[in-house]
């Protein structure tokens, strides 16, 4: 699961796996590992997988589904406004 999570993660944000890898100073290897199912990432590195695709450690982890969005620094207007933009591209379909 947290495998596919992070492939599809990656994927989505363009990212080849050592692009990732460089982007996070840790070796190919290692993300190769995390997308077999491998190995798991520490708590630490957990942390700043959610904090780089801004996403949920519960989403990464497979407990949640719902991708979260990191809406700091925006007004609540403009919060509001990307509800509505979610709204309308769940209606049309993405």
């Amino acid at each position: 699961m947290f495998g596919e999570t992070i492939k599809a993660l990656r994927t989505a944000h363009g990212y080849n796996q050592v692009q990732l890898a460089a982007a996070l100073h840790l070796s190919k290897q290692t993300v190769s590992n995390w997308e077999n199912n491998n190995i798991m990432p520490s708590v630490e590195l957990l942390l700043t997988l959610a904090d780089f695709f801004s996403v949920s450690t519960d989403h990464l982890l497979g407990r949640d589904d719902r991708p979260t969005l990191d809406v700091s620094g925006l007004t609540q207007t403009q919060v509001a406004h990307l509800n509505l933009l979610a709204q309308d591209l769940r209606r049309q379909g993405g």
